[in-house]
């Protein structure tokens, strides 16, 4: 079994045992290549209501190399408006990118983009949304992000 598997493995265990955090939940962990979750963000922010999905993909290099992550864009699920994510789902986010590091995990990402949402002010995208969403790799990955604004 490829390391990545046996991680994603106890990653999946660990949330049976011990269940995700509020506004986070597995809606689809069937396989050791794709997971989806959904997330919410409680409280008083100006998401309040709103539900997202997060496409996880993974390749054999997991945890060594991040996951693409991005927000799902389809017939039940949009991308918040948010000056760090991409109307395609995207997700401009350093530890998606050059600040990954193998001690996170599935739902740290999650509960850091849900920190994310709940800290921002106010709905817009970024300024290049139209250029980047015209010209973006399929996967997030690809891209070369510039990370220059983390008070958002």
């Amino acid at each position: 079994m490829a390391v990545s598997s046996r991680r994603l493995q106890k990653e999946l265990m660990d949330i049976k045992k011990e269940g995700t955090p509020v506004g986070i939940e597995v809606l689809q962990a069937d396989d050791f290549a794709r997971w989806v979750l959904s997330v919410e963000v409680l409280g008083e922010t100006i998401y309040k209501g709103e539900k997202f999905a997060l496409l996880f993909r993974f390749d054999n290099q997991y945890p060594i190399s991040a996951p693409a992550v991005q927000f799902v864009v389809d017939d039940k699920y949009k991308a918040p408006i948010h000056p760090h994510v991409y109307s395609n789902g995207h997700i401009c986010a350093s530890i998606l990118g050059n600040e990954w590091s193998p001690v996170l995990s599935v739902v740290s990402v999650c509960v850091t983009i849900q920190s994310m949402l709940a800290s921002c002010k106010k709905k817009e995208r970024p300024p290049d949304n139209d250029r980047y969403v015209s010209h973006a790799p399929e996967n997030p990955k690809k891209t070369r992000w510039d990370f220059h604004d983390d008070n958002v």
